[in-house]
């Protein structure tokens, strides 16, 4: 099976097995992990509320609050336009509210940020062991940074002893089939220290290996930051093909699972990349009507919809002045 093709699959598992969040393909500091996985925290409930997209990241550790609007330009560390912007973004899904002053725009959180993270797995897709690529070296540099609590290598391949070898020793093994969708535990991923320091490993070559200390509040920022992408993107491809052969289905999975089955090459298929007039088969009619988001919604606790937390006050003089007294 092709890696796109085994990602959405296992995605589509996890989810079934899963009380959290699952997402695919975030960038993290050196690499992109293919799925993370995110644990519900004790305030779960309470960041559903806020919104269904991701807060911007200077948003949350910004130095505005509850009860104390202010500038963005003061408030938010980046350049000017740029603070304006994250305000705006962050106005806009109800994160913040604003209220003029004067001739002066100030924000206020609507809501304190909730501690909504339990955990985070990083799980790396490799279909085959036999064609393994970088995937040594990846999962070390993963290890190396322990910007996850766990990470997982999840394959189609049987695996030997002589693999696992090859395979840091934290790193946990599961094997999964997309014939039935079940997974096999090979071997259980240790914990990782992920409120501790950690090295990034930047480049590597036979001279030298340039690394980057990582402290532990940079690294509860970046977790922060990718939990929150994880929360506002999911897995799921953004539209299936308009394609007489395509279909929202795909076995062991239903229609209800709205992943891009093609009828003719008999798997999952890529839409952006293998769906079009470019291939042989390509019957153009409109895509079929699935949503997305509303199976997310019904198959997770992450809200589509969420009624919101903005209070909108006539004004924000009650929650205390900006500290440059505007």
């Amino acid at each position: 099976m092709r890696e796109f093709a085994f990602e959405l699959a296992v995605c589509a598992a996890i989810e079934a097995e899963s009380d959290g969040v699952v997402a695919r393909q975030l960038g993290t500091r050196s690499r992109v992990v293919d799925v993370v996985e995110i644990e519900p925290g004790p305030e779960f409930d309470a960041r559903t509320e806020i919104t269904s997209e991701a807060i911007p990241g200077p948003a949350i550790e910004s130095d505005v609050g509850v009860g104390r609007a202010r500038r963005a330009t003061a408030a938010i560390d980046a350049d000017p336009g740029r603070a304006e912007s994250i305000a705006d973004r962050a106005v806009e899904i109800g994160f913040f509210e604003a209220e003029r002053r004067g001739r002066k725009r100030v924000v206020r959180q609507a809501t304190r940020y909730p501690d909504w993270i339990g955990g985070l797995t990083a799980i790396e897709n490799k279909p085959d062991l036999g064609r393994p690529g970088d995937l040594e070296r990846q999962l070390r540099k993963d290890v190396s940074l322990s910007l996850f609590d766990e990470i997982v290598l999840v394959t189609g391949s049987y695996v030997t002893g002589a693999h696992l070898n090859r395979i840091p020793d934290p790193v946990g093994v599961r094997r999964f089939d997309a014939e039935t969708g079940s997974f096999e535990t090979v071997r259980e991923p240790s914990r990782l220290r992920s409120d501790s320091a950690g090295i990034a490993i930047l480049e590597e070559s036979a001279a030298k290996t340039d690394i980057e200390p990582i402290g532990p509040e940079r690294k509860a920022r970046m977790r922060r930051r990718i939990a929150e992408r994880a929360y506002g993107k999911g897995w799921r491809p953004e539209a299936l093909p308009g394609c007489e052969r395509a279909a929202p289905r795909g076995p062991p999975f239903g229609p209800e699972d709205a992943l891009p089955y093609c009828e003719w090459k008999e798997r999952f298929v890529d839409p952006a990349r293998e769906c079009g007039p470019e291939c042989p088969e390509y019957a153009p009619t409109e895509p079929p009507a699935v949503d997305p988001d509303a199976l997310r919604d019904r198959r997770t606790g992450w809200k589509a919809d969420p009624g919101g937390v903005a209070r909108r006050q006539a004004g924000l003089g009650r929650f205390g002045e900006d500290e440059d007294g505007e």
